[in-house]
């Protein structure tokens, strides 16, 4: 059985991967050659971390983190919120060191990997480059945000609403925390993830027509994550993404399947996109080989169903400043409640275990806020 592949990043890599495994036969077609950069996060959660594992894909230059830290730049004196994982640790990793080591472990699999290769067409049961025809059994869409293989397939759905976009950038700084920490301002937050002991990511989201960074000094919306870095050098360009809002009228079609960005994305808000893309692949290739791939529908639908509902919740938390001021106040108050929630996102948790009290005194908050304890932690 043989499966083409259009796009060799992280996850095309991993549903390549994962099919060799199973005894297929992958070949994987992407127009650039590796290295391959994109503007990432870089945060590998616990879910995404072990999906790597049970590929037995290594990644040395991995650097761990154990939680997320909440700050509000536009209220600097609010408590911070922290929450931790209870079930493994994250990793923050360069994306060009993700993709080294993704390439190496389908290398050491036997995927065929043809790099500088640009499809130009696709037929129900083939793909063609700029120099041949390649038939297969089956096609697997892993071509990112702005996929070729959806719109050729007849797949995309517009999206009129407001966007938003990313930035990202690198700075050579040992981190001064075990935490993705998320800076929160009006229109646009900051994720800081440590990628190594002498290094920090920073990813920069906003809104469109709300803020916009500048693209030399992105962090300049930023006081307090300005201090910490505005000495270190900067290890790369800033890399930009976006829009980031797609979606798909359907996943699959006859025997095509799509996964990772190209099936449909929500926003970067969360930190799961990688995560969900790899448990997307399995998925797929788990269908492909049952020969029942109108299956791989409903395991999408069951996949994104609470990770999506959650990035829009905190998508629509992060547009209104008044409530995003009170939920953050509510979650740095109960950090337990926090952990709770980071369980759920990565499917380690149900509702019920987010505790009927707490939630209460959550959503309690937001209907009738309160002003901030005096007794309330500083800010770090």
């Amino acid at each position: 059985m043989k499966v083409l592949i259009v796009g060799g990043g992280p996850v095309g890599l991993a549903a390549a991967i994962r099919a060799r495994l199973r005894g297929m036969e992958a070949i994987v077609f992407d127009r650039q050659r590796p290295p391959i950069d994109k503007a990432c996060g870089e945060g590998l959660m616990p879910g995404g971390v072990q999906a790597l594992r049970d590929l037995g894909v290594q990644i040395p230059q991995a650097h761990a983190f154990g939680g997320i830290r909440y700050f509000q730049e536009d209220h600097p004196h609010e408590a911070v919120a922290e929450g931790r994982f209870s079930h493994g640790g994250g990793f923050g990793i360069r994306r060009l060191a993700l993709h080294e080591s993704l390439v190496k472990r389908a290398e050491e699999v036997g995927v065929d990997l043809r790099w500088e290769t640009h499809v130009t067409r696709l037929e129900p049961n083939a793909l063609h480059t700029d120099t041949e025809r390649i038939p297969g059994d089956w096609i697997v869409g892993a071509d990112g945000l702005h996929s070729p293989i959806r719109k050729w397939a007849g797949l995309e759905r517009k999206h009129k609403k407001p966007q938003r976009y990313g930035l990202r950038r690198h700075y050579a700084i040992a981190p001064w925390s075990d935490c993705v920490e998320v800076y929160w301002t009006r229109g646009c937050e900051a994720y800081v993830t440590p990628t190594s002991p002498e290094s920090v990511g920073v990813a920069i989201l906003w809104h469109q027509n709300q803020h916009q960074p500048k693209r030399d000094h992105p962090i300049s919306p930023f006081p307090r994550l300005q201090e910490r870095i505005a000495t270190a050098d900067f290890l790369s360009i800033p890399r930009g993404a976006g829009p980031l809002r797609r979606e798909v009228t359907r996943v699959q079609k006859d025997r095509l399947l799509l996964v990772g960005d190209a099936a449909g994305y929500v926003d970067a808000l969360t930190g799961e996109g990688l995560a969900l893309g790899f448990r997307q692949a399995e998925a797929a290739i788990t269908a492909i080989e049952n020969n029942q791939p109108d299956r791989y529908r409903s395991a999408h639908r069951a996949l994104c169903r609470r990770p999506f509902f959650l990035t829009k919740t905190l998508r629509w938390i992060a547009a209104h400043p008044g409530i995003r001021r009170r939920v953050i106040r509510g979650l740095a108050k109960d950090p337990v409640l926090f952990s709770r929630f980071l369980d759920l996102m990565e499917g380690e948790a149900g509702w019920s275990q987010l505790g009927l009290l707490r939630t209460t005194r959550l959503l309690g908050g937001l209907a009738f806020p309160t002003r901030p304890s005096p007794t309330a932690s500083a800010a770090k």
